[in-house]
Parts: C-alpha cells; structure tokens; sequence
C-alpha cells in the first residue's frame, strides 16, 4: 500500500515538474502574445479615434463615416486575434480556412441582408437623397430620419415611421422633392361650360398674386388643360418654397373656392 502511494506522488511530481518546464519553454511565447494584444488594441483605438477625426474634418456623410470606421475597426481586431494566436504558436491556415467557409456559409443564408447592405452602400456613397429630405417610393412617402446600413427611416407627415429596406430602394425609382429649392402645385379645377373662362382665370390669377407663399419668380399660371364632355378642366399651377408648399395648396383652394363662390362659379378640384 505505501508502495502505491509512493507511486502516485511520484508520478503528481513528475506531472508537475513537466507542467513548469512547459510553462517556462512557453512563457516567452505567452508573454509576446500578450504585449502584441495590449498593446494592438491601444494602437487600433489610436487610429480608430485618428480615422474618424479625418473624416469629420473632411465632412463625409455621418452615416458614411460610422460605417467606414466601424468597418475599419472590426477588420483590425481581426487582423490582431490572427497575429495573437499565432505568436502563441497556434496554427492559422486552417482557422482562417474554417471562417472562409462560415463567412460563405452565413453569406448564402443571408442573401437579403447581404442586397440591403449594398443598396445601403450605394445610397450613402452616390445619395439620392438626404437626411431631411420629403421623397417618395415604394408607394410610401415621408421625410428621411435616417439612413441606415440596411434599412432607410422615413416619418410620414401623421407620424408614423416606416422602415424601407435599402435593397428595394436603391433599385426603384425615388422622387426627391427636397433637391429644388421651388416647388409647383398642379392644381386641377372643373368649371361648368357656362362659365367665362377669361373670368375664371382672372380670379385664379387675382388670388395667386395676392398670396405671399405664392412665388412671384417663377410666375404662377393658369390654363386650360382639357375639355371634357361636362367640364373645362383648369390647371392652376403656384410655386411656393419646399416649406410652404402643403399651406400653399390649402390656401388657394379655400380663396379660390371663396372666390368662386362670390362670383356664382361652380366647380370641384380633381387633385394636385
């Protein structure tokens, strides 16, 4: 019995003295790997902080700037884990080998996000439209909030938010009505063929020159746009700056209907 213990203890020392040699043969190799580690990840913030002055003192696209240093900083911590384990003497070929094959493997499951990401890309990079901009598309309206990687934030004029995937969106076509400075109403009136059209238009014409969001420059104008088979169809078409725009159209139609109505017209507006 003492025999077997003798042994055991024994063969724990040996264990034991092979673990502290092991551990002095290694250590260098430890210690390396660790100083690379601090000291790559003090140097990945330096230039982490150093990217996104530049690209601040440059003004690119906040959006745009996020996304390039986030990019910037996750593929340098990459490059560092690869480093480190290779100063402790771990093998990489085949660890990069096995994430080529699950990059693949997650790229193929997510061939949606992987479309949202590029259209994302292609709207910050060539912008069709802005932060604050009114578009529409998609059948869908609203002032941009934000422009994200994957999806566009839009705020409809009642408040409500909608999430528009960048992929669909940066293959369709997108009216920007934020670009100009001016914008022109279309507005379409129906009048009676009883009625003179030179005295409708003069009304139309006296409400537009006396409203102050109507621009003078370009002028507003006033014509006939079709003749169907019960009504003349007037168009009436006011600028007014972006801002103005909705009051705009609101006003002239309540003067002109007002107007219309001290001058015995009758008539009905068929839309914008």
């Amino acid at each position: 019995m003492e025999k077997k213990e003798f042994h055991y203890i024994h063969s724990f020392a040996d264990y034991v003295d092979q673990f502290y040699k092991l551990l002095i043969d290694y250590s260098p190799k430890l210690i390396t790997a660790f100083i690379v580690l601090f000291v790559g990840l003090y140097a990945i913030r330096l230039i982490n902080r150093l990217v996104r002055r530049i690209m601040v003192k440059r003004e690119l696209d906040p959006t745009l700037s996020r996304f390039l240093a986030d990019s910037l900083l996750w593929a340098l911590r990459f490059l560092l884990f690869i480093t480190f384990i290779s100063k402790l003497g771990i093998e990489t070929s085949s660890f990069v080998a096995i994430l080529g094959a699950a990059g693949l493997a997650i790229g193929l499951s997510l061939q949606g996000s992987l479309s949202n990401f590029a259209g994302g890309m292609l709207i910050i990079l060539f912008k069709p439209f802005r932060v604050g901009d009114y578009i529409e598309a998609q059948n869908v309206g609203g002032t941009v909030s934000e422009i994200q990687i994957f999806v566009t934030k839009l705020i409809t004029l009642n408040n409500q938010t909608i999430f528009v995937p960048n992929g669909i969106l940066s293959n369709g076509v997108i009216t920007n009505f934020s670009v100009g400075k001016n914008r022109r109403a279309n507005l379409l009136f129906n009048i009676s063929y009883e009625t003179n059209i030179k005295t409708a238009k003069d009304i139309v014409m006296h409400v537009l020159e006396n409203h102050p969001k109507v621009l003078k420059t370009p002028a507003p104008s006033v014509a006939v746009n079709l003749l169907t088979d019960a009504h003349i169809q007037l168009a009436i078409r006011p600028w007014s700056k972006n801002a103005d725009f909705a009051d705009m159209c609101s006003d002239v139609l309540e003067e002109c209907k007002e107007a219309f109505d001290k001058a015995g017209i009758g008539f009905h507006t068929v839309g914008k």
